[in-house]
C-alpha cells in the first residue's frame, strides 16, 4: 500500500524548519520531531490544498541497514500503521512529523518497533 502524496513531506526547507522548530519526543528506538505545519514552505512544491494537514516523513539512516530493501521494509511498516490508524478526523491536525530511527538492533522485531511508534504517537498527542 503506497503512501498518498498528500501525507508526505518533502524539500530541504521543510526539514530545516522541522529541525529548528520542532518539539522532540524520545524513545528507546526512535525520536519524533513534531512541529506545527507551515504551508508557506510547501508552496514551491505546488502543494496548496492539503498543505495544512497532518504530514510525516520517516528518516532511516544507512547505519540502520546498508541495504535499501531493509530500510524500505521498515519504512513501509510505519506507513501502513499510519494509514490504518490515522483516521480522517485526525488528518485535520496541522502538524508535521519526522521520525528518526536510532539503532539497528531491532530490525527483526516488528512488534517492538510498532509498540514504541504507537506509544510515541500517543505521547506526542498526534492520536488519541
Amino acid at each position: 500500500m503506497a503512501l498518498p502524496k498528500h501525507m508526505r513531506l518533502k524539500g530541504h526547507r521543510t526539514f530545516n524548519y522541522i529541525h529548528k522548530n520542532s518539539r522532540k519526543y524520545y524513545g528507546e528506538l526512535m525520536t519524533f520531531k513534531v512541529v506545527r505545519s507551515n504551508p508557506k514552505i510547501l508552496l514551491s512544491h505546488k502543494i496548496i490544498s492539503t498543505s495544512n494537514k497532518f504530514r510525516f516523513a520517516i528518516a532511516i539512516s544507512k547505519k540502520i541497514s546498508k541495504k535499501a530493501v531493509e530500510r524500505n521494509k521498515i519504512r513501509r511498516i510505519f506507513q501502513e500503521w499510519i494509514l490504518t490508524n490515522i483516521k480522517k478526523i485526525n488528518n485535520h491536525k496541522p502538524y508535521w512529523l519526522l521520525v528518526n530511527l536510532k539503532c539497528e538492533d531491532f530490525c527483526n522485531d516488528k512488534n517492538r518497533l510498532l509498540e514504541e511508534f504507537q506509544s510515541l504517537m500517543f505521547k506526542s498527542r498526534l492520536i488519541k
